[in-house]
């Protein structure tokens, strides 16, 4: 999604020192850096979790309460020995040890044998235990390893498959906690450099004239017979030593080395619910939401959320979760780097120009609802003054990331600046209580553009942008997050967002005032306000950032919809894929929006790897432009069209399994490209594909991630997802949820700058192509119905 705009066109130094060898170990020099940085990530989690191990091993050993299991007590149904244990052991203190202890004494060979045979067999022990740990983790690995399911019909599953399953299932544990799986993730497999070139020379024949195909190609080749085996030989290197291959630089070089603001063109957000707001009061819905991500965090930290499964077996890695909160992106001259700390214990709080610091915990326990919402209350009631200067403070994490960065080293670095900036980037996250409301209205056709666009840049001073995500809450109950995007990918903070409102609703609930549940403490310390002294020059600074990011939002262009003609129940009922009934719409969409194809980016996981996040479909495919000029050609008959129809359907599902199982084609370009760059080596072809601009970028936001809410049931309680800026400057971006059976949410985003594009117009030919769709099924069934009356007839 977002990262297609850091992917395109983006620039890094190497600094080699002397000659001819010194690439080379520049390249060996950061390979083994990432092999000890999955050294040391693997330290960390042993570390962490093998406490975890012994503990619950404890609690399942010993399951008689603490007062039952009192040495010298005896418990119903235990021998008398056990029990008469302590009285033996307090006569022996008083009396001295007994006759077979004293002659025992005599004999201290007898103590060193037992002593030697104790070791040994605590030793053989402790290693059998690891061998039968590594045993199952390696033997899940294998079968992990294993992706043939995927490329099966659905609905259609193998007997092989079935069985493959069923082993998963065994080895996997009755109640697997959210790390239970990380070891036993497969790494991420390097393609063939003949499969990627190949697949990517396929990917830009329908978007490429003649003549630049030959170009192209001649390029590909070229590339292929000259540097690519020595380059592809490095990577395989890097692939044996890291937990993935990918995963260290596309965070490093797509996100945290641009210069560029985040906002708009990097973070993203994620909306409220549709329908309901459980309150129209702004500090009781801010309590309460606080309050759930609190005992989310509680969760993560324990290893007690359930790890994300694909049919409810296949594991997917949870490491992008581990920095969800007490997480925050710190400015540098030539890169940032993301800091998360341990359990933080406070949180930061934007209202009016001014910021607040409030602590979650008291007497050594989160803060109730009822408390938070005291204490936001406060905030919201307080008439102080801002500062000088502190009103667009936050404007200098949405400017370009340079001047953030040297300002923070000259103006933030001591006193009360370095205090109060310390309490920000040490929060468990940022929260921003705003003055104006947003949210759905089904009565404003606007009412989604607004609440987008505020959720994405706001008033461009008022999101700490550099924050793992702001929680955003508006004075008519409505929330939603902008999450800065370098530390993981939307599914993750949708996972988060998918329980919090869920425990909102469901669990915590509301007062029939509308208030949170529980008693009001007013002894509570008073939320502090944070101290800053900003001189004049700084405020130019921040001036400048703000009028820069002002920019930027005033350019976007955003369009929101729903489109609630059909879902995903019509949609399953034509036997295809839902995403690629979706991407093929676009496709049509795009052509008739723009009169040509455009190289399309959408986004795929590859979590079923370990550290896994994404990859590229490149969904304008030479069957998905076959369709389109179909559905132009008023000589096709519809019973073709829909034979191309199923024919690019299949194709991009294909393509989509490829991407999800490590087939894909781009983050491997992108990994020749590093080592090429710190090689020194200039290689034509790959610079051309990764200058390639994406003018439409789509993603799908995942929901019913955790299914705490019976949509069936409770229709009204669904999400209406989320979306991201721009890409191109004369692009589209599109974000789509598929909300149950009869919904789906468009997120449109294009710049008012561009004269080719218009976010509004291009939703109105999604919505005609979608229902054009629809109609070549409708068509195609009404003649085969029509064909087995008359046949019945003539019976």
């Amino acid at each position: 999604m977002a990262e297609a705009h850091q992917a395109v066109g983006f620039q890094f130094t190497v600094h080699p020192k002397g000659l001819d060898l010194k690439p080379s170990q520049e390249v060996i020099t950061n390979i083994f850096q990432a092999g000890l940085t999955a050294l040391k990530k693997r330290a960390i989690v042993f570390k962490v979790t093998l406490p975890m191990k012994f503990w619950r091993l404890a609690r399942s050993r010993h399951k008689f309460p603490p007062s039952e299991r009192r040495v010298g007590r005896r418990v119903p149904g235990q021998s008398l020995q056990l029990a008469d244990c302590g009285h033996r052991r307090d006569e022996q203190l008083v009396h001295g040890p007994g006759p077979v202890a004293r002659r025992d004494a005599g004999h201290p060979g007898k103590h060193a044998a037992k002593t030697r045979a104790v070791l040994s067999s605590v030793a053989f022990a402790s290693a059998l235990w690891l061998f039968l740990i590594y045993l199952l983790r390696y033997t899940l690995k294998a079968l992990l390893s294993y992706h043939g399911w995927i490329f099966e019909c659905h609905g259609k599953m193998s007997a092989s498959t079935k069985v493959w399953l069923s082993l998963v299932k065994m080895f996997s544990g009755r109640r697997p906690l959210l790390y239970s799986f990380q070891a036993s993730l497969p790494r991420l497999p390097v393609p063939t450099v003949e499969d990627t070139i190949r697949r990517y020379l396929e990917s830009v024949r329908p978007v490429l004239s003649d003549e630049r195909y030959k170009q192209m190609e001649m390029l590909a080749n070229d590339f292929k017979e000259s540097k690519a085996a020595q380059l592809q030989r490095y990577l395989i290197l890097k692939s044996w030593l890291a937990n993935n291959y990918v995963s260290d630089w596309w965070e490093e070089y797509i996100y945290l080395r641009g210069r560029g603001p985040l906002m708009v063109n990097s973070n993203f957000y994620i909306m409220d619910l549709l329908y309901v707001t459980p309150t129209h009061r702004q500090a009781a819905r801010a309590g309460n939401v606080v309050h759930a991500m609190l005992q989310y965090r509680r969760k993560l930290e324990r290893g007690e959320l359930a790890p994300m499964r694909a049919l409810g077996t296949v594991p997917m890695c949870s490491a992008q979760m581990e920095r969800i909160f007490n997480t925050t992106r710190i400015p540098g001259l030539e890169t940032d780097y993301v800091q998360h700390l341990s359990d933080r214990k406070h949180v930061v709080v934007y209202h009016k120009g001014r910021f607040f610091k409030v602590w979650l915990y008291t007497g050594g326990r989160h803060l109730l609802p009822s408390e938070l919402e005291t204490q936001f209350s406060r905030i919201l009631n307080d008439t102080s003054e801002p500062q000088a200067g502190e009103v667009k403070l936050a404007a200098l994490t949405a400017g370009n990331r340079v001047p953030w960065a040297q300002a923070r080293m000259r103006y933030f670095s001591q006193g009360v600046n370095k205090a109060s900036l310390d309490a920000v980037e040490t929060a468990a996250f940022f929260l921003a209580l705003d003055d104006e409301p947003q949210g759905y209205d089904a009565g404003n056709s606007n009412s989604l553009d607004a609440y987008a666009k505020s959720l994405l840049h706001g008033k461009c001073y008022d999101r700490w942008f550099d924050k793992s995500f702001t929680l955003i809450s508006y004075p008519n109950g409505k929330m939603g997050i902008n999450a800065e995007h370098s530390w993981a990918d939307a599914p993750i903070v949708g996972h988060m967002w998918e329980y919090v409102v869920a425990t909102d609703c469901f669990h915590l609930g509301y007062t029939e005032e509308g208030h949170c549940k529980g008693d009001v403490n007013k002894g509570l310390p008073q939320p502090a306000r944070l101290q800053w002294l900003i001189p004049k020059e700084c405020q130019n600074l921040i001036e400048t950032s703000y009028l820069s990011a002002k920019k930027i939002a005033d350019d976007v262009d955003f369009h929101g919809y729903l489109f609630s003609t059909f879902g995903k129940g019509l949609i399953k009922t034509c036997r295809t894929s839902p995403d690629a009934f979706i991407q093929l719409a676009l496709q049509l969409a795009q052509f008739r929006d723009q009169g040509e194809f455009c190289l399309t980016y959408e986004s795929s996981m590859t979590r079923m790897f370990r550290e896994g996040r994404t990859e590229t479909v490149r969904s304008c495919t030479s069957e998905a432009v076959a369709f389109v000029r179909a559905m132009e050609d008023r000589q096709v008959t519809n019973t073709q069209r829909l034979a191309l129809f199923r024919a690019a359907a299949n194709k991009h599902q294909n393509m989509y399994r490829l991407a999800m199982t490590g087939s894909g084609i781009d983050r491997h370009l992108f990994c020749l490209y590093i080592i090429s760059k710190y090689k020194g080596v200039e290689s034509p072809f790959l610079e051309q594909v990764l200058s390639e601009p994406w003018k439409l970028s789509t993603s799908q936001t995942p929901q019913q991630q955790l299914n705490l809410v019976d949509i069936n049931k409770f229709p009204k309680y669904v999400g209406a997802g989320g979306g991201f800026g721009p890409v191109a400057d004369d692009g589209y971006g599109v974000s789509y949820i598929i909300v149950g059976e009869n919904l789906i949410t468009f997120h449109i985003s294009s710049k008012f700058s561009s004269p080719d594009t218009d976010s509004y117009r291009f939703g109105q030919h999604i919505d005609k192509a979608m229902m054009d769709i629809q109609t070549l099924f409708q068509a195609t069934n009404d003649k085969k119905l029509t064909v087995e009356l008359n046949g019945k007839k003539h019976m």
